[in-house]
């Protein structure tokens, strides 16, 4: 019986041919009938993967036999489903590149990695040391390092939400002092699986701020831990066909539709495709608007 996974993995390490890793990664995972998307650099790699759990494990293997890759973190989750050959439905197809930064956050020459990770990032703090650093100070800053829209739908209890659509407006917002006020206190950066946080965190120790961690694993080690039964609030973005997923039964809908106002956790893009805009928006009025965008397109 088939059963779809989804793996979400990075690795910061030198690479000498970063094009030799595209090269290795896309044969090995179109002939494993692979879909998702690979982002590699000079500095490591980035990625996530759908597709059937016997060959996501074959893929598994052999990525660890690369001795840089050997201590990978890799996070595993349930996919939406596969196809008749096999393939990923949460990706459209597989895409492997090789770009300047495995996180495009616009700053390639400050970013130091070495063997052993990125060098001057934040403290790292597991789920259970995350926890005894609230117990212990109460001066503790969530910082969000994913885009505004993420946060929406779920974020850690009165955590700071920088005003980004992309990675690439965390450098203006840090330059511009608009964070100064937090030099002085423990921050604590978190995201999805944890690398946007190793980049960021880096980015404001060099800018400062004398006191940051960093949630090793992410939001989704984080959940996996503690659930809905801790600090965290709502769903987790996700960037594939799921959209969202939640840690429990009992995950807080905390998004609000901007058609309704109706508390959900769903995201869309705009029905027109020349709007790339993507919103929180309740499945009626997702249902509504691409009516509506028929029917305008009908008549045009």
């Amino acid at each position: 019986m088939a059963t779809p996974k989804i793996v979400l993995f990075y690795v910061f390490t030198p690479l000498a041919d970063p094009e030799a890793i595209r090269l290795w990664q896309r044969d090995l995972g179109e002939a494993l009938h692979l879909r998702g998307r690979l982002i590699i650099s000079k500095d490591g790699i980035n990625g996530t993967l759908g597709g059937d759990l016997p060959a996501l494990k074959k893929w598994a293997r052999s990525f660890r036999s690369y001795a840089p890759f050997a201590h990978v973190d890799i996070k595993w989750s349930e996919g939406t489903g596969l196809d008749d050959a096999g393939r990923s439905l949460d990706f459209p197809k597989l895409s492997v590149k090789v770009r300047d930064e495995v996180v495009s956050f616009g700053a390639p020459g400050e970013l130091r990695v070495d063997a052993d990770g990125v060098v001057g990032g934040g403290t790292r703090l597991s789920p259970e040391a995350l926890h005894e650093l609230v117990a212990e100070r109460d001066d503790v800053v969530f910082f969000d390092g994913r885009n505004a829209l993420e946060a929406e739908i779920g974020r850690f209890r009165n955590a700071i939400v920088p005003d980004a659509e992309t990675t690439r407006d965390f450098i203006e917002l840090l330059d511009s002092g608009a964070y100064d006020d937090l030099k002085g206190k423990p921050v604590v950066t978190y995201c999805t699986g944890g690398i946007r946080c190793e980049v960021l965190s880096s980015l404001m120790t060099s800018r400062g701020f004398g006191e940051v961690y960093q949630l090793e694993g992410g939001i989704v080690r984080y959940g996996e831990t503690f659930g809905d039964d801790g600090l965290w609030d709502g769903s987790l973005y996700v960037f594939d066909g799921r959209g969202s997923v939640d840690f429990s039964d009992h995950a807080a809908v905390i998004g609000e539709c901007v058609g309704c106002r109706r508390s959900t956790n769903r995201t869309a893009n705009c029905p027109d495709p020349s709007c790339r805009v993507q919103q929180v928006v309740c499945a009626d009025c997702i249902a509504l608007a691409c009516a509506a965008h028929a029917a305008t397109a009908a008549t045009a």
